[in-house]
């Protein structure tokens, strides 16, 4: 709670759901900087059960340290679980703000940023709504029912919701081929495996290490030619059919290499679409890896792909 106050204003809105889910004694956060009545707002009111102010800029770096904060002091509060996955969902244009971190956004502005960690993603003044119960329950109802589907040869992830696709997003995916891994161990099948499964784990601060000899490295390469900071995305590690193959869902620092068999089995995306796929997939997802040579072009048509793992059908 210390470590909240310090980086927050918390502002609480009357609503009659959040009352009647507190005890008397806990209307608002302990070590609470100011709390004020609101009833201006009937749709922020009918949707939040709180806004938190915030008191300072916050980093890349401290980014998810200030969610955690956030989130555990108000996870008691509240007549559900609050999560992070809920509060930014509530909050969608964080998820906007963040996507346009990525590098070559950026580049296309006329702006390079040698190291991500350092941008300031939350500012002082922005407001973040804590959500109330019912738009909890819808969120929550949402993110339950998304699901993760990439299609090996098309070179796509899509995110469902259900029977509908909420985004197309294109990748890169394994080599047709057999390597030696050090951390393997051994020689490696390149290809990214075929199978259903879920999410198993969330990495928030990844380390950048070259699979192929072990060796951790901090900065990157780019497309243009210029050199930066390895990025702080989250990366995602489905399992498949009851194993952890090692195929990891995470972000590419080179965006050329997307449409194409070129990783060493893990499926890598635009830094923009890997923030729009973390908020998407939380610890649980089911998730379908599959490798249908049946696509859909631009126009709709149905199209057939190249079988880029040369496998008989």
């Amino acid at each position: 709670m210390k470590s909240a106050s310090r980086f927050f204003l918390f502002i609480l809105l009357a609503t009659a759901s959040c009352r009647e889910s507190r005890k008397a004694d806990h209307t608002s956060p302990p070590d609470q900087a100011a709390v004020a009545q609101d009833s201006t707002n009937e749709v922020f009111v009918d949707s939040f059960a709180a806004r938190v102010v915030l008191g300072r800029d916050i980093t890349i770096k401290k980014y998810f340290s200030c969610l955690d904060s956030l989130v555990a002091a108000w996870d008691t509060l509240l007549p559900y679980t609050l999560s992070e996955h809920l509060l930014v969902r509530a909050n969608s244009w964080l998820i906007d703000s963040l996507a346009e971190t990525d590098y070559y956004r950026l580049m296309a502005k006329g702006r390079f940023v040698y190291d991500q960690q350092k941008m300031v993603i939350l500012h002082k003044g922005d407001t973040l709504g804590i959500p109330g119960e019912a738009l909890a329950a819808e969120l929550q109802s949402r993110i339950d029912s998304t699901w993760i589907d990439v299609n090996i040869p098309e070179f796509k992830l899509r995110i469902m919701e259900g029977d509908s696709v909420l985004f197309v997003f294109p990748v890169r995916v394994g080599r047709n081929q057999k390597r030696y891994l050090e951390m393997a161990g051994r020689e490696v099948d390149l290809r990214t495996p075929i199978g259903q499964g879920r999410i198993v784990r969330i990495e928030r601060y990844p380390s950048w290490i070259d699979p192929c000899n072990c060796k951790p490295y901090t900065e990157t390469h780019r497309d243009d030619g210029r050199v930066t900071r390895c990025p702080q995305i989250p990366w995602l590690e489905p399992e498949l059919n009851g194993h952890r193959p090692g195929c990891l869902i995470h972000p590419t620092t080179n965006p050329k290499t997307l449409g194409k068999a070129y990783s060493n089995g893990c499926v890598g995306m635009r830094e923009a679409d890997a923030w729009v796929a973390y908020y998407h997939a939380p610890v649980g997802t089911r998730i379908r890896f599959r490798y249908d040579l049946r696509g859909v072009d631009e126009n709709g048509d149905t199209v057939r792909l190249k079988d880029i793992y040369k496998r008989k059908k």
